[in-house]
């Protein structure tokens, strides 16, 4: 790939995840909903950052330990059989291709039969609460499993105003351990997830920059 294409895919998702550390507020709506958001409408609204300091951690890193980890060899690019339906899927809900299929990646690596301990199911890994939530009809159907999928995300990053770090730590941990903590709660496995999560979606990036460049 040329340096540039590399750069701007690089910064592309560095801003994004910088911009976790802009002022967020958090407020209850009229039915009781804890909404977050970068944009407040609410007079109740109260930045995030003057919840007490544990509870205050938006991004598990700081800006260069981040950027450290995105430098990291990223994993090889290889087309599957599911980049049509998850391209198709994703447009549908407005939820970034390479974001859906780095969480494919690191939830399942594909698998559409994979069930993991604490019984996720399918290529996006839905608990089976998250999956009736969802009107997932068989969660081991490639379409319904990522329609599911897809939707929770469109949820969460609604939910977090489009934070994209803290959409996908709910992911992994759940939308009450992320409100709990205030932010990217201190988990190891959800700090973790996370980082991995950001690091393929980067390579899904770069490999559609390289595919635009050389066009």
């Amino acid at each position: 790939m040329r340096p540039a294409v590399w750069g701007a895919a690089s910064a592309m998702v560095l801003g994004l995840a910088v911009q976790a550390t802009a002022d967020i507020y958090r407020y209850r709506d009229r039915s009781g909903t804890l909404v977050f958001t970068n944009a407040p409408s609410a007079p109740s609204a109260r930045l995030m950052r003057e919840l007490p300091p544990a509870s205050r951690m938006l991004v598990p890193m700081t800006r260069e330990a981040l950027r450290a980890e995105l430098a990291k060899p990223l994993p090889r690019v290889v087309p599957t059989s599911y980049d049509r339906l998850i391209r198709e899927i994703a447009e549908r809900y407005a939820v970034e291709y390479a974001l859906v299929k780095a969480v494919i990646k690191a939830e399942s690596d594909f698998d559409r039969l994979a069930v993991s301990r604490k019984g996720a199911l399918g290529l996006m890994q839905l608990m089976p609460q998250t999956a009736a939530q969802h009107q997932v009809v068989d969660v081991f159907l490639p379409r319904d499993n990522i329609e599911g999928g897809c939707r929770h995300l469109r949820m969460l990053l609604d939910r977090y105003g489009g934070n994209l770090p803290l959409a996908i730590a709910a992911y992994n941990a759940g939308t009450r351990t992320v409100e709990d903590a205030g932010g990217v709660p201190p988990i190891a496995e959800t700090q973790e997830y996370l980082a991995r999560v950001l690091r393929y979606r980067l390579a899904y990036l770069r490999d559609r920059a390289g595919v635009l460049a050389r066009r």
